[in-house]
């Protein structure tokens, strides 16, 4: 039976319970397989740079068995998203995956962070057409549903995005740090092979960061 769909709120700064965070968390990610954090974002637009942040965040500090796809110097965007998925067996087997984006909500959401049972369709706030993923997700809400959605992205607050991004890292590595099925050990994670990316011109983000293949 599918569970139903489940969405918890946290607001971010002072008010954030790491603690919470991260025992919501645990319960919602099943013991023996190695988590896959994909961190979906651009670092070419303050609000949608949430994701490669907490990448880049946790990319020297996650526990043996955490890994980590998508950072400010190798992000995962709308448009590699799909290469990168395909990729992923390469770099671990059978990943239970947590989708990590930035996203829109109500205007009285704006700073909150959400975590959910479910998968996430990155760019739909913004109308785009994406595969769903994660097996569950994490949003950070950095503007408001009402505006227009590239806008809102773009002219968000970079200290709002680094404090959700700030809460986000640190409830992740509590909710995973010293748990029995990962080992509590510094160490670097795989790597995309340097081949795989290179920097072409995209539309409407000349420096924008793309992946393919040589």
């Amino acid at each position: 039976m599918t569970a139903a769909h489940q969405v918890y709120y946290h607001p971010s700064g002072q008010s954030f319970c790491r603690a919470r965070f991260a025992e919501q968390l645990r319960q919602l990610t099943p013991p023996g397989r190695p988590v896959l954090l994909l961190c979906i974002g651009s670092d070419r637009s303050t609000g949608d740079s949430l994701g490669p942040l907490i990448g880049y965040k946790l990319q020297k500090q996650a526990p043996e068995g955490l890994f980590i796809l998508g950072t400010l110097d190798r992000p995962v965007h709308a448009v590699n998203l799909p290469e990168a998925l395909d990729s992923l067996p390469g770099l671990c087997q059978d990943p239970f995956i947590i989708a990590i984006d930035a996203s829109l909500g109500r205007e009285n959401h704006i700073g909150y962070i959400t975590l959910s049972n479910s998968s996430l369709q990155p760019g739909l706030g913004i109308g785009k057409s994406l595969p769903n993923v994660g097996h569950i997700s994490i949003t950070g809400i950095v503007g408001s549903l009402e505006g227009e959605g590239m806008s809102q992205l773009q002219t968000a607050s970079l200290g709002l995005v680094m404090n959700l991004a700030d809460c986000i890292a640190s409830g992740i590595l509590k909710a995973f740090w010293g748990q029995p099925h990962f080992t509590a050990l510094w160490s670097d994670k795989p790597q995309w092979p340097q081949k795989w990316w290179k920097r072409v011109p995209v539309p409407g983000f000349p420096s924008e960061r793309q992946a393919c293949r040589k």
